[in-house]
């Protein structure tokens, strides 16, 4: 008997609950999978963000809230309103929107491309060694080309992640290190070597049982012994994987510290490579933002803030110097309190210009699908006046802003102030 054919509604009329059936390919939209139920109304603005008009539901494994929610066309109509103004400027407005929603959606892409990657080299790592290797130099080459190509490089926040948390982690380091890296003038062949270090600096740790795979501070002395031979069990990988020593050194080195504080072996920062100085913070940095109990999370602004007021003897001066200029005060992911009074959130930073980043404004008479991102470096009158936790926020502004629970990032080309240029 054949089965029933799965109705096909507007993506006007998608809502919470709706189970959905994308007949895209895997990498032409940002979700890990291709049918899922909707959880929330930024996935349907993704949805509608991809261009279709219908879209396939399963009814019987949709589930609908009961509550009313506002049609697609109705938050058009608002939004149409609230940016009301001559057919230029709002064909304007349009075009900046589309290439705002499309470059954020290749920088999602992108993410989750090369989060499976790296699951596939792991996945080769024990029985084919330098196929992985192989798989890993292919993927960094491909980042290290478009980092270091003429153009600037803005630092851009991903939306809600989902998915292997160690995938995530190796590649914001491998992301953040290579900006770093380009950020301290080094040559291709020197950030090829970062990234292959930044990727594979934890690989180590598929060599532990799990127990003792993630630091935590209940540890017994032979458990965090056996957790700290991750560094060297990594850098053995590396060279069965047959790449460089320089990129081996680096992974083992990636816990030490410039005072010698750190671990393996508690070299002091002259023993430690180039590559290691950048690797141990951008690491230190990632795991504060993102740590392995997610109720320990320090805001961006909050760890950036940290590294440099209590723990920036553990760190090579100039690597943490230009960390700081490159993120800026108020990195991406920070909640932030603009100086006309209205909340934000810092989603992109120019690395060479970081002081003014891009924002997404709480807004309440524009949908945040709608929502043009403000970038004050066009808005002189304007600045970021504090930074706020999520929990600080009125409540209309945290269900506006909906802070991410993880902090994902992924580099694209700076654009320029007309698309990303909202309304001040």
């Amino acid at each position: 008997m054949t089965e029933p054919a799965l109705p096909v509604i507007p993506v006007t009329e998608l809502r919470v609950g709706h189970f959905v059936l994308l007949d895209l390919g895997w990498m032409d939209h940002p979700f890990p999978r291709n049918n899922f139920r909707i959880a929330s109304t930024r996935q349907i603005e993704a949805i509608r963000a991809l261009g279709l008009t219908r879209v396939r539901i399963d009814p019987a494994r949709s589930d609908l809230d009961p509550s009313p929610q506002p049609t697609a066309a109705a938050t058009e109509g608002s939004a149409a309103d609230a940016s009301a103004g001559p057919p230029s400027a709002q064909a304007a407005r349009l075009a900046a929107l589309a290439a705002q929603r499309h470059s954020l959606q290749r920088c999602e892409r992108r993410y989750h491309e090369g989060a499976r990657r790296y699951r596939a080299l792991l996945d080769d790592l024990e029985r084919e060694p330098q196929h992985a290797g192989a798989q890993a130099s292919a993927l960094v080459n491909e980042m290290v080309a478009d980092i270091a190509g003429p153009s600037e490089s803005a630092i851009r926040l991903l939306g809600d992640i989902q998915g292997d948390r160690g995938a995530q982690h190796a590649m914001n380091v491998t992301v953040l290190a290579l900006l770093l890296g380009r950020v301290l003038g080094l040559e291709p062949a020197a950030l090829q070597t970062l990234g292959l270090a930044a990727l594979l600096h934890d690989i180590g740790k598929q060599r532990l049982p799990e127990l003792v795979r993630h630091k935590d501070e209940a540890f017994t002395a032979a458990q965090l012994k056996a957790y700290q031979e991750h560094a060297t069990l990594g850098a053995s990988l590396v060279r069965s994987m047959g790449l460089a020593d320089e990129v081996a050194q680096a992974v083992q080195q990636h816990h030490e510290a410039a005072d010698g504080s750190g671990f393996p072996t508690g070299c002091r920062g002259e023993a430690m490579s180039p590559a290691a100085h950048v690797l141990a913070l951008i690491n230190r940095y990632d795991r504060m933002c993102n740590p392995h109990h997610p109720a320990k999370a320090m805001t961006p602004h909050e760890s950036l803030a940290l590294l440099f007021a209590r723990q920036r003897s553990q760190f090579e001066a100039r690597t943490l110097a230009a960390f700081i200029r490159m993120m800026g005060v108020y990195p991406p992911g920070s909640i932030v309190q603009l100086s006309d009074g209205r909340y934000a959130q810092v989603q992109a930073v120019n690395a060479a210009r970081p002081l003014k980043p891009r924002v997404l404004v709480h807004d309440p008479t524009i949908p945040r699908s709608e929502a043009l991102l403000l970038d004050l470096e066009t808005q002189p009158q304007l600045s970021i006046q504090r930074s706020l936790r999520p929990d600080q926020l009125p409540r209309a502004a945290l269900d506006y802003l909906e802070p991410r629970p993880r902090y994902c990032y992924f580099f694209e080309r700076a654009l320029s102030a007309a698309q990303g240029e909202g309304s001040p």
